[in-house]
């Protein structure tokens, strides 16, 4: 996967509030792990705090901004855009609090010996999803070109038998792809899997080149991938901290993973890849802590448009796609009642669609390659910080070789 240049968070800044990252920049104090500073506490409370904010503006009219001005609809492309914004903030926030000033020895006793290492093997199935959702950008961008070709021959201002039935095998075979899509859900599926990053070897080789050239993981899946399967396993052993380790490090470990699985678990179910039966029951945010309410909130709402999707058969559930399918079966069957000469009302509503679905096509035209992008930014972000992870923890020893 080529590495690209992260723009940025498009969330007001105001939205951000007091990063923790901004206020351990300057800081290299090392302290016990048996006494929890002031600042340690603070750190906590903020990772919390912001996290339910960021995850409180997605779940709130997302027409609307924060300064008031038109926003994204939700599960449009532009929310998912926001979604992966608020991944990288929380990320960034997260490894300020691990490791930022932090004595390696602190994340090397229980209960981080067991967590940091379930987080590590969470990150590298992350990696795979990242790489099926980007390939699977690439069958969504295919779909916008077949939709753009009907457009253009619609647009012309003679339509006579021979440019509708162009224009009609364009769409059909628009929607016999997606069809095929939600069926098999790979773009490549001849290609047979490697891990995304699994090895030492393959760490320190990451860890020896700059961002500049890092190298590609865009490997293909395997046919017997399936994203609803890997979202299980990565959402094993995800418990709830308790009694002294809800107070500690173990806290935001926790957080982060359940970010990190919430986030993976959205995009597939947005986004048509391999296999995704069963997603709207496979992964549940525990309802306890008190920063999970508006993840729960997404949760529930999109476990409720994908219930239905299965039911319909329609293929994932990004806006950009339902209106795209939409209109390209308003279109066909408006198509099949046409007789020539064209009457001027059919030719009215022919033009009223073709308009639409060119918006829909810009709209995709516009989004899908940033969404392409930043989707890939996500990817690196986790192999730097995966890497940042295990250098903090080889001088002490105790990692064990299943996570490298």
């Amino acid at each position: 996967m080529p590495t690209t240049e992260y723009q940025g968070s498009s969330i007001p800044l105001a939205f951000l509030g007091r990063s923790i990252l901004s206020l351990r920049r300057n800081q290299v104090v090392v302290v016990s792990m048996e006494t929890h500073t002031d600042q340690d506490q603070e750190d906590l409370e903020l990772f919390q705090k912001h996290t339910s904010d960021r995850f409180l503006h997605l779940s709130s009219d997302p027409t609307t901004t924060i300064d008031g001005g038109a926003g994204d609809n939700f599960l449009s492309i532009g929310w998912l855009r926001n979604l992966l914004d608020v991944f990288l903030c929380c990320e960034a926030e997260f490894k300020a609090v691990l490791i930022l000033g932090r004595d390696p020895s602190h994340i090397s006793k229980p209960p981080l010996d067991r967590l940091i290492p379930e987080l590590l093997d969470r990150a590298v199935k992350a990696l795979d999803v990242c790489n099926a959702i980007t390939n699977s950008i690439e069958s969504i961008l295919h779909w916008q070109k077949l939709a753009s070709i009907a457009v253009s021959v619609l647009e012309q201002s003679f339509l006579g038998e021979g440019q509708l039935r162009r224009a009609k095998k364009a769409l059909n075979s628009l929607l016999t792809s997606m069809m095929i899509e939600d069926k098999d859900g790979s773009t490549n599926k001849t290609t047979e899997r490697t891990w995304s990053f699994g090895r030492r070897g393959a760490a320190n080789a990451i860890k020896d080149q700059n961002s500049a050239n890092l190298r590609s993981f865009s490997w293909g899946v395997s046919k017997n991938w399936s994203a609803s399967k890997q979202i299980q396993a990565m959402s094993a052993n995800l418990v709830v901290p308790r009694g002294g380790e809800s107070t500690g490090l173990a806290l935001p470990v926790y957080i982060m993973s359940t970010v990190l699985v919430f986030v993976m678990w959205v995009l597939v179910t947005a986004i048509p890849c391999q296999d995704r039966t069963g997603l709207a029951n496979n992964f549940q945010v525990p309802r306890q802590p008190s920063w999970s309410g508006p993840i729960i909130a997404l949760q529930d709402r999109i476990s409720d448009e994908w219930k239905k999707k299965e039911k319909k058969g329609s293929v994932g559930l990004l806006e950009e796609i339902q209106r795209l399918e939409k209109c390209s079966q308003g279109l066909i069957e408006l198509a099949d009642t046409v007789q020539f000469p064209v009457e001027a009302e059919q030719a009215e509503e022919i033009k009223a669609r073709t308009i639409e679905l060119g918006e829909i096509c810009r709209k995709m035209e516009d989004g899908l390659v940033p969404l392409q992008r930043q989707v890939r930014e996500v990817f690196h972000r986790i192999v730097r910080s995966r890497s940042e992870v295990l250098d903090l923890l080889e001088p002490t020893g105790k990692f064990s070789s299943s996570i490298l």
